[in-house]
């Protein structure tokens, strides 16, 4: 068997052990709980807050001696590893309890650990945040911040400042940049968003795709384009580099904040445990290498899922992405083919050398 039909393998299997694991609760949890949402099934939601309940039997609730962390998958683990062992350091003294890292190098694991009960604290990416808070009852509270707002950026629309186009509806008729198919905010955020204020890309406007964020922002500015959704950070960095200037815009439109990486725990863990873990993530403040690692965030930003995920949950609705067992098992199919696809390109290229 090879490695790459090893890993495809093991991304199946996990997500088969999720879709069994929840039959064992279901029953048992249907004639205790009145209300769930959009939670699975061994989840309860009576105070409708859109996470699960911390468990009302004392049984179910866990006080492990060891806390296990975790942050979302990336090419090199390592890197975050060495990147949190300073607030690790910090969680241990706050809570009294060891606390060591685990790996992921799937979404869709790091979502089965906290189903399984395997992982109790992690920072789960934008996106999978919602599979982790419907299937594997994680409870946000946190992302990457400052003393002012949380980490993240907002889905922002350019006109030139001295072009006739001063509200969304103006635009109708006219030329529009997206940047590409797959881009949140080039592309499906408007998709999403666009439709609510009363104006729908390719029925109001003309969709034409630049390529690149700051590919829209010039096109907007030479002309070529009557106005451009864009990502706020990278429109800012352009206007700081020089490379436009703030005064040749005009932004007509502007979004919710997109959070970044979310933090928080497990449901069912002790409250008391729980109140230690949530002064923890108040209280820390990064090192200056930690800042510097995280684009210049100096604390954890307190949020929670409902407010703040809700334009985030608004463009998965829109997309069709589904925060269910089917769509995780979608997601996990997607990062194994794209596991596969890497080692491929890796290999190819190991023998052309």
């Amino acid at each position: 068997m090879t490695k790459i039909t090893t890993r495809i393998l093991f991304y199946w299997l996990t997500v088969q052990m999720i879709l069994a694991a929840g039959l064992l609760f279901s029953s048992a949890m249907a004639a205790d709980c009145s209300y769930r949402g959009d939670l699975d099934d061994r989840y309860c939601d009576e105070n409708r807050d859109m996470v699960a309940d911390t468990p009302t039997d004392p049984k179910e609730l866990k006080n492990p001696g060891t806390l296990v962390f975790s942050y979302t998958p990336v090419e090199d683990p390592a890197v975050y590893k060495d990147a949190f062992a300073d607030f690790q350091k910090y969680l241990s003294d706050k809570t009294g309890k060891k606390v060591i890292y685990y790996s992921v190098h799937s979404n869709s694991a790091q979502v089965e650990a906290m189903r399984s009960g395997r992982l109790h604290i992690a920072g789960f990416s934008t996106g999978p945040t919602g599979y982790a808070v419907n299937l594997a009852g994680y409870v946000p509270i946190a992302v990457k911040g400052t003393e002012k707002e949380f980490q993240g950026y907002n889905l922002i629309v350019l006109v030139k400042a001295d072009s006739p186009y001063k509200t969304m509806d103006d635009l109708k008729g006219k030329v529009v940049a997206h940047t590409s198919v797959s881009s949140n905010s080039g592309n499906l955020a408007p998709r999403a968003l666009f439709p609510k204020i009363g104006i729908t890309p390719d029925e109001d406007y003309k969709v034409v795709y630049s390529g690149k964020h700051d590919q829209s922002v010039m096109g907007v500015l030479s002309g070529d384009y009557d106005a451009a959704p864009v990502a706020s950070d990278v429109y800012e960095r352009m206007v700081e580099a020089g490379r436009v200037k703030a005064k040749d815009f005009r932004t007509i439109y502007t979004s919710a904040r997109f959070p970044t990486s979310a933090f928080g725990y497990a449901y069912d863990l002790d409250p008391e445990l729980v109140a230690k873990i949530k002064a923890a993530f108040a209280s820390y403040r990064f090192p200056p290498e930690m800042q510097e690692t995280f684009g210049g965030a100096d604390r954890f930003y307190p949020i929670n899922y409902k407010d703040d995920w809700q334009v985030v949950r608004d463009i998965a609705f829109a997309t069709g992405t589904a925060y269910s067992k089917n769509g995780l098992q979608q997601l996990a199919e997607k990062e194994a083919a794209d596991a596969a696809k890497k080692r491929q390109a890796e290999s190819a290229g190991a023998k052309a050398q």
